[in-house]
């Protein structure tokens, strides 16, 4: 079953995972195209820890279609090195903006594939890591429903 929002077991950040929030925040400012106070295409870093301690980094694509989302770009470049065990997940705005946790459909993805995925959520006791299904609670199972 899964646990409400009030019942999520947060887990504070490992010196690993801290590294990974600074490489997504280095990626997204090193690559934004946003003008100062401005928006852009790419706004999202994202980072990815695989299970053999490898450090993978993307950027969303925005497009007003559904463009990817950071986390996203960041899973395939990960799987594109040769991680296939994803760890844990963080996504970090641009302009010093911090973590920002995931939207409902990279939700939807973290959970269908990476089900014991950690992800780092800006909670207001500061960044915590979570279970990817305990983020969604009540999830839409697909592999279920193609039985």
């Amino acid at each position: 079953m899964n646990a409400t929002p009030h019942q999520l077991h947060y887990r504070e950040l490992a010196d690993d995972e801290k590294a990974l929030v600074e490489l997504a925040r280095q990626i997204i400012e090193a690559t934004t195209d946003a003008p100062d106070g401005g928006d852009g295409v790419h706004t999202m870093g994202a980072a990815v820890l695989a299970a053999n301690g490898t450090m993978h980094a993307g950027v969303n694509f925005y497009h007003f279609t559904g463009g990817p989302c950071a986390e996203l770009v960041a899973f395939g470049a990960a799987r594109a090195a040769g991680a296939v065990d994803p760890q844990v997940v963080v996504a970090v705005g641009n302009e010093g903006r911090g973590i920002k946790n995931p939207c409902g459909r990279c939700r939807q993805v973290m959970a269908d594939n990476y089900p014991r995925l950690r992800v780092i959520v800006d909670t207001p006791n500061g960044p915590r890591s979570v279970s990817a299904r305990e983020l969604l609670p009540l999830s839409f199972d697909w592999a279920a429903e193609q039985a």
